[in-house]
């Protein structure tokens, strides 16, 4: 299961003890905002493309949505999300619980700049009822991030 993958990655780092998990669903923005208790704009939630060279996924605030003109100036090809099936297969971790630690060789993370806004955000954790609270400086070094990006609509722009 993913989370092991996930907790032993963390374990290494001498963080396993801040990851959450619920009695109840997380795999969406809704559902793990209010298993946690927070907006949903907090939730960092982890989306899967795949590009012509490699898969990626980008993290991104919960209240925002891909910009797909933003999207193809960045990675010069169109935003083509995984299926959800593939995931687990292609990134390390099932959809629902996609997340950007522990993933598979060859999978490159970027971190949108949504989430600049706030001092902590809440990512999954490898499973469907899980989550870990970050700040941006941990989200960066335990994810192992490429680069920041800016491929997201305002939050103007989605409402």
């Amino acid at each position: 299961m993913a989370i092991e993958k996930v907790r032993a990655y963390f374990k290494e780092l001498g963080i396993e003890n801040k990851i959450r998990e619920f009695d109840v669903s997380s795999a969406t923005v809704e559902l793990a905002a209010a298993a946690l208790g927070c907006e949903g704009a907090r939730i960092a939630k982890t989306m899967s493309f795949a590009l012509s060279e490699c898969d990626i996924l980008i993290v991104a605030a919960g209240d925002v949505k891909i910009d797909n003109h933003k999207f193809k100036e960045t990675f010069h090809q169109k935003a083509k999300m995984l299926p959800f099936e593939e995931c687990e297969s292609r990134i390390g971790h099932a959809a629902g619980g996609v997340c950007p630690f522990a993933v598979n060789d060859g999978v490159k993370v970027y971190l949108d700049e949504s989430m600049k806004r706030f001092e902590t955000v809440f990512p999954a954790a490898g499973s469907s009822n899980s989550a870990v609270e970050l700040t941006i400086a941990e989200l960066e070094k335990y994810s192992g991030y490429t680069e920041w990006v800016d491929v997201c609509k305002s939050r103007e722009e989605t409402v």
